[in-house]
């Protein structure tokens, strides 16, 4: 039996030498890297042109890629000395070189002292620069930023498609710097914000998005941003493939703003509106104003507030129903409305006061 298997092997030995496959120096180093493009990095030389291109992209991005902790400050029990303790961690990525550091705003919220660490695994103390809960979007400064700080080229998120292909960088469990593919899965979603308000427009996406991602950039195949990692759908609380991210087009509108200024400006009327629970629970078919600030737009326009009857109960003055003809149910939608315009342009503002429709011509002012 054994003389067989020899005789076998011997076979297959001249026969692979007369194809030419026994030959070493038929697959030498040599002559495969013949065949590679001396302008490809040597770990991406046998990569697929797919493979290549996610490697690049993080190869490139990741350096811009921060991970920010939320600090506590606690007095100890028995040593009543002041403690540093963590209330969660996030993702945020670098905006510019003078140290200025992109996050959603439900990580940082609350947080006593916070803390961004680069992927030099360099740390430095941070101070919050602006934030807007109802984009869920914050802007950081860290102290004695480094000059070689790498930023991320922005993208066009009005030109996404169903399909493309993206990327997420981010911190999930505490994990830094992971990196997880997918594609565009849908356009035009709503999430609601750490304020209770609605961004709209928002990606949807499968790529896995996990607690501690929050904050990250959401990259296209051409390493540009698109958008910011921000929540996930999960009955576990877990990654199941329906992730969230802020368009870049609404970052990049809001971000300078936060930068000038601490918050987003809007253009306003100068009112104080019912909360929506009172709303809801009265059943009232619009916005109920409570007060007007003087001189402002509706004080000017001559709309009226809610006022004490001659019996001394309250009754409801104007209610605000539509803004330029379109609906408004309730302080989501007043403020949606009111985000289309700009401080100077006028708009129709109708209301019911009593039984009777009104309409306003007003012009809106900048918040203050």
């Amino acid at each position: 039996m054994t003389q067989v298997f020899r005789s076998i092997t011997l076979f297959l030995i001249t026969l692979l030498g007369a194809c030419g496959l026994g030959d070493s120096a038929s697959i030498a180093p040599s002559a495969l890297a013949e065949t590679r493009d001396k302008d490809v990095p040597d770990y991406l030389s046998f990569a697929t042109d797919d493979e290549a291109n996610t490697t690049e992209i993080f190869s490139k991005a990741s350096p811009a890629v921060v991970f920010v902790t939320n600090k506590a400050l606690r007095r100890g029990l028995f040593s009543l000395n002041v403690e540093e303790i963590p209330r969660g961690s996030g993702t945020g990525f670098v905006w510019n070189r003078q140290g200025l550091i992109v996050t959603n705003y439900h990580v940082i919220a609350g947080a006593q002292k916070l803390t961004v660490t680069l992927q030099d695994r360099s740390e430095y103390d941070a101070e919050v620069i602006g934030v807007a809960p109802e984009k869920d979007l914050a802007v950081l400064r860290i102290e004695g930023a480094p000059d070689d700080l790498q930023t991320l080229p922005l993208g066009d998120s009005s030109e996404l498609q169903v399909g493309r292909k993206v990327l997420a960088i981010g911190n999930p469990f505490g994990l830094d710097t992971t990196l997880t593919t997918g594609i565009v899965s849908a356009l035009g979603r709503e999430i609601k914000a750490p304020s209770n308000r609605t961004i709209r427009g928002v990606i949807q996406t499968d790529a896995a998005i996990n607690p501690g991602n929050s904050g990250g950039p959401l990259l296209n195949s051409m390493g540009q941003l698109i958008g910011v990692n921000t929540a996930i759908y999960s009955p576990s609380g877990a990654s199941a493939g329906i992730g969230f991210a802020i368009p870049v087009n609404t970052v990049a509108e809001v971000v300078p703003q936060l930068i000038s200024y601490g918050r987003v400006l809007r253009p306003v009327l100068g009112v104080e509106l019912a909360s929506d629970n009172w709303i809801r629970r009265y059943n009232i078919p619009g916005v109920p104003i409570v007060r007007l600030f003087p001189g402002l737009p509706a004080d000017q326009a001559g709309m009226r507030g809610a006022y004490r009857n001659y019996r001394g109960d309250i009754a409801l003055g104007d209610i605000i129903t539509h803004i330029n003809g379109e609906r408004v149910r309730n302080n989501d939608e007043y403020y949606t409305q009111l985000e289309r315009y700009q401080a100077g342009d006028t708009v129709t503002v109708t209301t019911l006061l009593g039984k009777e429709e009104r309409e306003y011509e007003v012009r809106l002012e900048q918040s203050r």
